[in-house]
């Protein structure tokens, strides 16, 4: 009887134990995965929607030449900080491509632009998919933004084509003057007005035209959450 009582005590420290191990292992495992969660929340970097990130153009792009779907390259030129850390470094790539363009009107409607950017490529080749748009054209000479669309539209030409009728006009009365006096210089005149109103008839308003070196203002559309663990180290 008592190797069977001993039996039954053993086997029961036995399933003790197990019981007591795989406690243990579970209290572990809770605190394990809390830590994991916390080390995963704690390596992305979150940039709100609505960020302005400052670029430059890499390349010229005018509505005389593009096509939709045609490439637009640029690249930061100033650094983006989220919370006090550096979510986009100066000289990071980003591409995007024209979605609509029109060209200007002989008679009227002025050119217009409209470029998506899509793409964020970091340094060190980290690349993410990006929503972002035009915000502003600050470096853009005779072009504008229009729309929260980011649309990016010629300023008009009147100035341009009052300047040609008067040319014209002005060139006109002084060959009517050379050739008939006061009435030849009336005459004169009133050929060269139409003809310069022609002239601005079969001439198409202001091309928008971004040279490379262009400065652009882009904003982001959505949250772009970062795997900090993948951005380039900043020296």
């Amino acid at each position: 009887m008592r190797w069977v009582y001993a039996a039954i005590v053993m086997a029961s420290i036995g399933l003790a134990g197990r019981a007591q191990e795989a406690a243990s292992s579970a209290n572990a495992a809770v605190p394990a995965t809390a830590a994991n969660a916390a080390n995963s929340e704690a390596r992305s970097l979150t940039i709100p929607a609505g960020t302005k990130v400052p670029l430059v153009l890499k390349h010229a792009i005018t509505t005389k030449t593009v096509r939709v779907g045609d490439n637009v390259y640029a690249a930061t030129n100033f650094p983006v900080v989220v919370n006090n850390r550096m979510a986009i470094p100066s000289g990071t790539y980003v591409q995007g491509t024209i979605s609509q363009f029109r060209r200007p009107g002989r008679i009227k409607g002025r050119a217009e632009l409209l470029v998506h950017f899509n793409t964020l490529i970091f340094p060190n080749g980290y690349t993410l998919m990006m929503p972002g748009a035009v915000e502003n054209v600050p470096g853009a000479e005779n072009s504008t933004v229009k729309n929260p669309e980011g649309t990016i539209q010629a300023n008009g030409s009147k100035g341009k084509d009052a300047g040609t009728i008067a040319g014209t006009a002005a060139t006109g009365t002084l060959i009517g003057a050379a050739a008939g006096g006061g009435k030849g210089a009336a005459l004169g005149a009133a050929s060269g007005g139409a003809a310069g109103a022609l002239i601005t008839l079969l001439t198409r308003g202001n091309e928008v035209r971004l040279e490379p070196g262009t400065t652009l203002e882009m904003v982001i559309e959505r949250p772009l959450t970062l795997d900090e663990s993948r951005l380039p180290v900043v020296k």
